[in-house]
């Protein structure tokens, strides 16, 4: 009893202490207000729907290049005075593009909304960009990708397997740009690239914080709804795959790996507007098969009932436009194959399919996700980022509120239909990745010349 009223205080509490307004500016910008008074701050969010998965064909990069050069100077601001202001304030900045969204962030003292929102607007519509900021930039994101991809095996591997993944999906291009492709971005893909998407009606305002739904409504109009929308912003349109008939399989081998493992990622639903429940399943499925070393279906029967591997480990993220992945990884311990962890991997699974869920193991992870749901009403950034992330992405202010009471509704029986559908081997990429390649068995002779 005193459990359950200290959920019910902690649910009701932090509920109370946001609240959440929409509204849309004459020029189509929409608008997001999550009030919250506990402390006197304001995240101040620009999202834009458009990320890598949107960039023309033998661009890619372009998304991530162009959010680089958000910060250089405009019609009134000089080169780097954006985030020299935000810091001179006593705030951060920041800005992260993916598949399906870039997004540009300051987190400040309250009662500095007002020029928040008058740089951040100036920069929607009055990016000046020269020559000598296109080679200097351009060569900031090489290095990125030199330092964050090349100098990674892990990383390259996983661009080999979404490659493979996503035949026909701009998924399959890693957000950060082939490198061939970054090194000719020139100032007219990035201007391009701007003048079409990076316009109101393309844009998403969340402001989160000490505020007012007024305060920052009439804000809003002030700055953004100055700006002309964009006329001929075309329509959201991403190619599909076509459909898998056979497994896919690679091995990546690199010297530098420093544990070899085999990984598959299966193509998955992802949460969709109104039809989050399957999504919500997933969630639950990796939990149960990977989420804990010590209670996870995988990671009990490969690293303590045997001794099989020292990692294995599953994981799925619902939030994206289009269809996902759910991956499951094993590293096999020392002695065993690649091959070997394979096989009992599969087997582990085909048992899984066959006995179901644990009733305690799944009331655990219930009872896990509802705490992490109502912890994460207390970060107010990560609020914002989570509306954000979701309308960009397809999703409504409604299908975020209702996404708690969807995880608390899913059954036993959900998770195990959902596993079904999804863990089909014709629906997957399997791959080793591995220092060096496995040894092949030396053929037969049969003893003549």
């Amino acid at each position: 009893m005193l459990r359950s009223l200290l959920a019910l205080l902690l649910t009701t509490g932090a509920a109370a202490a946001q609240q959440v307004t929409t509204g849309t500016l004459d020029n189509g910008m929409q608008v997001v207000v999550i009030e919250d008074h506990r402390a006197p701050v304001v995240v101040h969010m620009v999202w834009y729907r458009t990320g890598s998965a949107d960039e023309p064909a033998g661009a890619s990069g372009v998304a991530h290049f162009l959010e680089h050069l958000m910060f250089k100077a405009t019609d009134t601001l000089a080169d780097g005075e954006l985030s020299a202001t935000v810091t001179a304030n006593g705030g951060s900045d920041n800005a992260f593009t993916s598949y399906d969204y870039t997004a540009y962030f300051q987190r400040v003292a309250a009662d500095r909304l007002d020029l928040m929102m008058q740089m951040e607007s100036d920069r929607m519509n009055n990016l000046r960009l020269t020559e000598d900021d296109i080679a200097t930039e351009r060569q900031v994101i090489i290095e990125e990708r030199n330092q964050r991809t090349e100098n990674n095996p892990n990383a390259l591997a996983r661009e080999q397997i979404l490659a493979a993944q996503y035949l026909n999906h701009r998924y399959g291009t890693p957000v950060i740009g082939w490198l061939h492709e970054m090194q000719e971005l020139s100032r007219q893909d990035a201007l391009d690239f701007y003048d079409l998407y990076y316009s109101p009606n393309n844009a998403i305002l969340v402001v989160a914080g000490d505020v007012t739904p007024d305060q920052v409504m009439a804000l809003a109009e002030q700055y953004y709804g100055r700006i002309p929308a964009e006329p001929h912003l075309p329509e959201r349109f991403r190619p599909e795959e076509p459909p898998q008939r056979a497994e896919r399989r690679l091995d990546y081998v690199d010297p530098r790996v420093g544990q070899d493992y085999v990984t598959r990622s299966y193509l998955a639903p992802e949460r969709d507007h109104g039809a989050q429940e399957t999504a919500a399943a997933l969630v639950y499925l990796s939990e149960i098969l990977g989420g804990s070393s010590a209670t996870s279906v995988l990671g009990r029967a490969l690293t303590f009932d045997s001794d099989i591997a020292v990692y294995a480990g599953a994981g799925y993220e619902g939030m994206a436009l289009d269809d996902t992945t759910f991956t499951i990884t094993v590293a096999p311990s020392e002695g065993v194959s690649l091959e070997e962890a394979e096989r009992a991997m599969d087997a582990t699974l085909a048992q899984f399919l066959t006995d179901g869920i644990d009733a305690g193991q799944f009331e655990r992870i219930r009872t896990q996700l509802r705490a992490s749901e109502i912890y994460a009403l207390d970060n107010v950034e990560g609020l914002a980022n989570r509306y954000g992330a979701a309308l960009t992405q397809g999703l409504t202010v409604e299908d975020v509120e209702a996404w708690p009471d969807i995880l608390q509704a899913v059954t036993p029986e959900d998770v195990m239909a959902a596993a079904r559908a999804v863990l089909n081997r014709n629906n997957a990429v399997t791959a080793y990745v591995m220092a060096a390649p496995e040894a092949t068995p030396e053929p037969m002779m049969d003893g003549r010349n």
